[in-house]
């Protein structure tokens, strides 16, 4: 019998993705316009929730590092932390 459903490394992935994504938001309250803020979390909510789909392992990881480099630029104040 062969199980085909997430593996280890998907959860693992996942974990770092929504902790990605708590950083982000926590990270976008240096913004000091509230509406650009919400715009920005709107705007990462939109791109996770695009991304939500993926199984593809590598492509997942690359989606990841995409993401941190580009919140990293627009927020400085974002950290990546473990």
């Amino acid at each position: 019998m062969s199980f085909s459903g997430p593996t280890l490394k998907h959860f693992i992935l996942r974990q770092q993705a929504l902790h990605l994504y708590r950083g982000a938001v926590r990270a976008s309250k240096a913004i000091p316009d509230p509406v650009t803020r919400k715009e920005t979390i709107a705007w990462i909510r939109d791109e996770f929730e695009r991304n939500s789909h993926l199984t593809d392992l590598v492509l997942i990881e690359d989606k990841l590092r995409i993401a941190r480099r580009e919140i990293k630029s627009i927020l400085p104040t974002f950290s990546r932390t473990k």
